[in-house]
């Protein structure tokens, strides 16, 4: 797939609206709202929650990690097993190459090959960045689930963008997620295109934006996300996927600790 490259000026332009931060306007009435009555909210989260997912799926992309005085981007890879199995390693540049993250349910490990070391990541740092990145360790591995793992208000227009704004809270029995969140769908296709993301203390702590959607492998995708450090700034990580196979077989020894430590 030929992928377009963005400068820093292009996403200047688009992230603004998320940067200043501007109150989120909302219908009073839905279902006289532009798009008519308001989709299923869990029906949405659903959707949010598989939209990367498949019984087997062979991904590459890059990462590149933007801070006020210094850009890098890694190349990366990863097979993925429907929600309980993930393997991603890095492929390049040459210091990280190596560098790989598996989960095997709700088991986490980073394997560092400058010191040859497996690393079991606790729970408790799921929400972490991973590789210095505005992306957490539950990112990558999709741990967390918007359905199950948080309550949703029924869908409501909004016009900061336009489509259907659904509120979530974390249920009070799943510790270390976000204190809230409020993700935007679009009204044609009900893609995510923005969702903000608080902390405990209801302070806008990143902004993900969804964008570039293309037809990939045969599923409609956002191929890129670009999330924004709302506390630090100048910084953001912006990850464009290159490819996207789905519904590969794969084999079950690929997601083993063994694997994990090999150069693929």
């Amino acid at each position: 797939m030929e992928r377009r490259r963005v400068g820093w000026l292009t996403l200047m332009a688009l992230c603004a609206p998320a940067m200043l931060a501007p109150a989120t306007v909302f219908c009073e009435d839905p279902a006289a709202s532009p798009a008519g009555p308001p989709p299923d909210a869990s029906e949405l989260l659903e959707s949010f929650d598989d939209l990367y997912r498949s019984t087997g799926t062979i991904a590459e992309f890059e990462i590149t990690i933007e801070k006020p005085n210094k850009t890098r981007t890694m190349e990366a890879k990863s097979w993925s097993q429907g929600e309980e199995k993930a393997l991603i390693v890095i492929e390049s540049p040459q210091r990280d190459a190596g560098t790989a993250t598996l989960k095997v349910g709700n088991n986490l490990w980073n394997y560092l090959p400058k010191i040859s070391r497996t690393i079991r990541v606790p729970p408790a740092m799921m929400m972490s960045s991973w590789m210095g990145s505005d992306l957490t360790n539950d990112d990558l591995v999709k741990e967390s689930s918007y359905e199950d793992d948080y309550d949703a208000e029924d869908a409501v227009w909004s016009d900061d963008p336009p489509g259907w704004l659904v509120a979530l809270r974390p249920k009070p029995d799943v510790p270390g997620l976000w204190g809230r969140l409020e993700v935007v769908f679009e009204p044609e296709r009900l893609l995510p295109v923005v969702a903000r993301y608080y902390d405990r203390k209801d302070r806008l702590a990143r902004t993900m934006i969804l964008d570039e959607v293309e037809s990939v492998g045969g599923r409609v995708i956002p191929t890129r996300m670009t999330v924004i450090d709302e506390q630090e700034e100048g910084e953001r990580t912006v990850l464009l996927y290159n490819d996207v196979e789905w519904n590969v077989d794969l084999d079950d020894s690929r997601f083993s600790l063994a694997s994990l430590e090999r150069r693929r």
